[in-house]
């Protein structure tokens, strides 16, 4: 067989299998020169190439037949939210059911589960766990906090104008199956704790975080998205709040510094304020504190909301 001096496309630009070598024309001889570092049984990479973990992972999948690529990496693949630490990981996560034998490839964590058919998809050559099933499998390994951060992420509504698709990924009642469906699982226990406190309505990490804190500080269980007008489509929103306390609490991340996002805010915010709401705008600074402030401030709006509510109803308990 022909040995070609150069890696042919895509070879020299991602890591590849064997198979794919072979089937562009690429003797196992060949792949024995220093351009060529192997990786593992079946998969090569050029010495060359720069770590991409989608690259890496699919390459992982096709040399891996009847595994499936799971656990932080499949929440990288598929942008779930993941706690700081994990967010930037390079781990190699592949899962194969019991029949088949352990993983065992250098610089791959490996994982022996049980998973139905429905809980692992195929996505652009990758073979992956769902949204859902890798929520579970990192049942184990998140905080109570982070679990409910990406829970939250997976059930939440999306918004039309904003992105390609018009259903959640999962359903509260989904996820709830699914958990039921694996009770011996290591960390179901925590999933089913995580199950309590999902909501339907928290747009990012930091709405989730100060949800959870409030409930911490035993304050009554906000609205979340509350709209001005709920029967306008075109309403302004808070992300979370009081409707019958009239205030509404917004987290704006750092995008909403940009000049076009910031003028919408003043707006949103000033529409509520017109309506005779409080408006309690939080940013990271907030988030940084575990929104200790920002729970004070809240505490002392309902203590005074209620207050004025007693003395306009009469119940001041005055002679």
């Amino acid at each position: 067989m022909y040995m070609r001096q150069v890696l042919p496309p895509p070879l020299a630009e991602a890591p590849f299998t064997l198979n794919a070598a072979l089937a562009s024309g690429v003797s196992s001889t060949r792949l024995r020169r220093t351009d060529v570092i192997h990786v593992s049984r079946g998969l090569y990479r050029p010495s060359d190439w720069s770590f991409e973990l989608e690259a890496a992972a699919r390459a992982l999948s096709l040399a891996s037949p009847g595994a499936w690529i799971s656990h932080v990496t499949a929440a990288r693949l598929h942008g779930q939210l993941l706690p700081p630490w994990l967010s930037d990981s390079t781990e190699l996560h592949l899962s194969k059911p019991r029949k088949l034998p352990p993983v065992r490839r250098k610089g791959v964590v490996g994982h022996t589960v049980i998973a139905r058919e429905e809980e692992i998809e195929s996505y652009d050559g990758i073979r992956i766990s769902t949204r859902s099933r890798t929520w579970l499998d990192l049942a184990r390994h998140l905080s109570l906090v982070d679990l409910v951060c990406m829970g939250d992420q997976i059930i939440r509504l999306p918004r039309p104008a904003y992105e390609v698709r018009s259903e959640p990924f999962d359903t509260l009642e989904g996820l709830c199956t699914l958990v039921a469906q694996h009770p011996n699982l290591q960390g179901v226990v925590r999933a089913r704790e995580a199950l309590e406190l999902l909501r339907v309505g928290a747009d990012s990490a930091p709405e989730t975080i100060l949800r959870l804190a409030m409930a911490d500080a035993n304050l009554p269980e906000p609205d979340l998205q509350i709209a001005l007008r709920p029967q306008d489509t075109t309403s302004p929103t808070a992300d979370l709040g009081y409707r019958h306390r009239r205030l509404a609490v917004q987290y704006d991340g750092e995008h909403h510094l940009l000049d076009a996002q910031s003028l919408s805010d003043r707006r949103r915010d000033k529409a509520f304020e017109l309506a005779g709401w409080t408006v309690l705008v939080l940013t990271k600074d907030d988030l940084a504190d575990g929104f200790e402030r920002a729970i004070n401030k809240i505490k002392l709006h309902l203590r005074h909301a209620w207050t004025d509510h007693s003395h306009a109803a009469g119940f001041t308990g005055t002679k």
